[in-house]
Formats: C-alpha cells, sequence, structure tokens
C-alpha cells in the first residue's frame, strides 16, 4: 500500500491539523486559575476535559460544538466546586477560532491540495471551522461537521454520512479514501470499522496519555503513521521520486 494508491485525504481537523490541546487548555486556564488547579499537569487536566467532553457528545449530540463547549466549561467548573458566568462559558464555546495550527499543517495541505481530495470530517460546528479554515489557508473540496452530521465522532454515523457523500458528490469510493487523524478513538477505530485505510498523524508521540481524547477500544489499526504532517508531504513526494 503507498500514498499514492489514494484519491482523497479525509481529515479530522482538531489534533490533526489545529492544535486543540493548546487551544483548550489555554481556553481553560481562567477556570484553572479560579479553581486552584495551577498545580496540575497540562495532562491531567486535558484528561478530564476529554472525560466530560465525550460524555457531553453522547448525551446531546445534535448539540452544536460551540454550545457543547460552554456546557463542557460548566461541568468542569461542577466537579472543582466553583460558580461559573454564562459569559465565562460561552467565551471558551466561541474559543475554537483562536486555537493554532500546528506549525507544519499550512504547507503541507498547500503540498497535498495538488495531489489529493482534502476533506474534512470534524466533530465542529460551521461558525467555529470558519476561523480554523481560515488559519489553515486552503480550500477544501468538502467540509462535514458534526453539525451538519447530527452526531459526533466515533459515531459511525459520522463516517456513514462521509462516505455517502464522497460517492454521490465526487464518485469517490472508501477504497479511494486514506483517513489521516491524530485520534485513536475519535477516527481509527471507528475507520477500522469501514474497512478505510488511515493514516496516524501522532502528534503526541513525544508524551504519554491520550491527553484531550479518551482511550480507544482495543488497539486500533493504521496503515500509515507519521509525526507530523510534514512528515506525510514528504513521504508522498519520496514515492512520487521513486
Amino acid at each position: 500500500m503507498k500514498l499514492t494508491d489514494f484519491k482523497a485525504l479525509t481529515f479530522d481537523c482538531y489534533g490533526t491539523l489545529i492544535d486543540w490541546e493548546t487551544g483548550i487548555y489555554n481556553g481553560l486556564i481562567p477556570l484553572i486559575e479560579k479553581a486552584g488547579k495551577a498545580g496540575a499537569s497540562r495532562d491531567e487536566i486535558l484528561n478530564i476535559y476529554a472525560r466530560h467532553e465525550a460524555d457531553q457528545e453522547l448525551r446531546t449530540p445534535a448539540l452544536a460544538y460551540s454550545t457543547l463547549l460552554g456546557v463542557v466549561y460548566r461541568r468542569l467548573a461542577n466537579e472543582w466546586n466553583i460558580g461559573v458566568t454564562d459569559e465565562e462559558a460561552n467565551i471558551f464555546g466561541a474559543s475554537v477560532p483562536d486555537w493554532p495550527a500546528f506549525s507544519d499543517s499550512v504547507d503541507a495541505l498547500k503540498y497535498l491540495k495538488q495531489h489529493f481530495k482534502l476533506v474534512i470530517l470534524s466533530n465542529v460546528d460551521r461558525l467555529s471551522f470558519r476561523g480554523s479554515n481560515t488559519c489553515l489557508a486552503v480550500e477544501f473540496d468538502a467540509i462535514y461537521t458534526a453539525q451538519d452530521i447530527g452526531s459526533y465522532k466515533p459515531s459511525p454515523r459520522n463516517f456513514e454520512y462521509m462516505l455517502g457523500r464522497l460517492e454521490a458528490d465526487f464518485r469517490i469510493g472508501k477504497q479511494d479514501v486514506l483517513h489521516t487523524a491524530q485520534s485513536l478513538f475519535h477516527d481509527h477505530a471507528p475507520a477500522n470499522g469501514f474497512g478505510l485505510a488511515s493514516a496516524w498523524i501522532d502528534r503526541r508521540h513525544a508524551d504519554a496519555g491520550w491527553g484531550a481524547t479518551m482511550a480507544p477500544p482495543g488497539t486500533p489499526r493504521y496503515d500509515f503513521r507519521f509525526e507530523s504532517m510534514a512528515a506525510l508531504a514528504e513521504a508522498h513526494k519520496a514515492e512520487l521520486a521513486r
């Protein structure tokens, strides 16, 4: 199997192209300080966040992500026995466009755009993604969000929707798709269930644990592993050179 075998790269955005862990943690700093949790490690905070976010996505699959983030903010405040205002929760909910891109994302996407259809499958709402899309500086061929679908990954509904739209809109079958993502929990495990080839962008290769995602069920399979988007782009260049 080679990268050049595929016609489309389908991306999880947050964690893969956008540094969501930095964005989440920075957005939580006022709450962390208010709760007296400044002594906790970043990963400890992100682990707690992941538990609340994953549970809330199961409970309210149709809730827009920006609104859901505000609910998660309040849940964290409740766990830490502090009060927060609606304004504080809403500021966190609106923070997604401020989450930074990884330093290699823009150049890698610019290169890959020359060779693949680029498609987003993301647990986000349209308005929040608009800010991230500006940051990434590429025109994606399709954008499928949790808001469009009415559920959050790892629900199989999201992958069913994506594959159906790719076939209908581009005549691209699943054999031509390489799902490209950081999260084994949100992306690689459900992709396995559909027989999709996948590339793990292991952004947390230097860190233990799962950060802002839950641990995946079992041991998800992946076909390629890269530590960055730049490494994926370089591997594709090398294949073409051969």
